[in-house]
């Protein structure tokens, strides 16, 4: 395309990167509770989310788990 071109979008776009290019987004977040709401839940979720990760991965954590496994894997040797 030179430099001059105006930008023309397609008649239709057929591929999915083009769908997704022109896909009105402005319009549905600003008129579409469903969109609003879901960006905000995805925002507020996030750090929680992240939080119990980190928890759930801590060294301390991972060992108790470890351990709790080879025990009813191996048994605890009481017959």
């Amino acid at each position: 395309m030179s430099q001059g071109a105006p930008f023309r979008p397609m008649k239709y776009p057929y591929t999915l990167t083009a769908k997704v290019a022109q896909f009105p987004y402005r319009y549905y977040v600003k008129h579409s509770w469903l969109y609003k709401y879901l960006l905000i839940g995805t925002l507020v979720s996030f750090p929680i989310f992240y939080k119990v990760q980190k928890l759930s991965y801590a060294p301390e954590n991972v060992a108790k788990w470890d351990k709790l496994h080879r025990e009813m894997f191996e048994g605890t040797g009481h017959h």
